[in-house]
């Protein structure tokens, strides 16, 4: 067992905190406000991620350090690059491995399944930000200086998901309600998604076995991938709910929404990942770990018990 460091504590920080301390490790979590899960195990210290000094005391003596940072989504540009600064130097000179959470913004416009070694072809501000993360990481991992690796997942779902979720309150509420559910994007186009709690898990795999380092893995994630449509036909299935009428939100009606909300805004970067398939191909890290991804009707099933279970932390 080891001291594990996990940075952040939203809906993945969290999860993974609390499955490293049942597996035995001594667990920190570091978040802005000390916040985190409450249990045995697991220690939650305040600190702001930019100061490298004030984390590199935090994470002496580490074995490994989980970036699981979740900045505003409309302040990448300005909050990523110094928090991704000082997570690197605070590995560096703790010895620790470090782990990112990274995602899929970084290949830009795709058309056929997204394996480790496409380009990071990036146009979008949010997804050149990332791009550059793993630029950086990689280049101190070479020079010997720290080890590193990013895992990758698609958009998630799950317990514990947040607000913002495609598939929360917006996907949930209507389909038990027996209502039209509101898709963002094409609802017939297949898109990858990622499982929450396979998330935490594939990032406690990458944190105990030296074959992650020094390149990127894409999380187990199951296939086929399936459409919104489909998504919401087998939830209100599962559910014992009608099967729900789906409708598509008009590109219009997101930009004219984004005038007010920045999280609306942001999402026309990447609206490209929504109007057309968007598939990950997982398969290096399911076959090099062992690690399968739960099948989507299992996960459907799991978020739905969570859901009426008054949505627990």
């Amino acid at each position: 067992m080891g001291k594990h460091v996990v940075v952040g504590a939203g809906q993945v920080g969290g999860q993974l905190a609390t499955l490293l301390a049942g597996q035995g490790h001594e667990v920190t979590v570091v978040t802005r406000s000390g916040s985190g899960p409450v249990a045995a195990g697991v220690t939650r210290t305040p600190a702001d991620i930019k100061d490298a000094e004030a984390l590199t005391g935090i994470t002496k003596g580490a074995d490994v350090i989980y970036n699981c940072v979740n900045p505003q989504y409309h302040r990448w540009q300005e909050d990523w690059p110094p928090m991704a600064a000082s997570l690197l130097t605070a590995a560096e000179a703790s010895g620790a491995g470090l782990v990112t959470l990274g995602n899929l913004y970084v290949y830009g416009e795709v058309h056929a399944p997204m394996t480790e070694d496409l380009p990071l072809a990036a146009t979008g501000t949010k997804g050149r930000v990332r791009a550059t993360m793993w630029h950086d990481m990689l280049a101190a991992h070479r020079e010997g200086r720290v080890r590193v690796t990013e895992l990758r997942g698609s958009d998630y779902y799950g317990p514990g998901m947040t607000d913002q979720s495609f598939f929360g309150d917006r996907f949930i509420t209507p389909i038990l309600a027996g209502k039209p559910v509101r898709a963002i994007g094409d609802p017939s186009q297949p898109h990858s998604l990622t499982y929450l709690p396979d998330v935490a898990r594939a990032l406690a795999v990458a944190g105990s076995d030296d074959r992650v380092w020094g390149r990127p893995w894409h999380i187990p994630t199951a296939t086929p991938a399936p459409t919104f449509k489909q998504m919401a036909e087998r939830m209100a299935a599962i559910a014992g709910a009608p099967d729900p009428k789906v409708t598509r939100v008009p590109d219009v009606a997101l930009r004219a929404t984004g005038l007010f909300v920045p999280m609306m805004r942001e999402l026309m970067e990447t609206q490209h990942q929504r109007t057309r398939p968007f598939i990950l191909d997982s398969t290096a890290f399911e076959t090099t770990f062992g690690m399968a991804p739960t099948p989507t009707d299992v996960a459907l099933r799991e978020t739905l018990d969570w859901w009426r279970a008054g949505r627990p932390a």
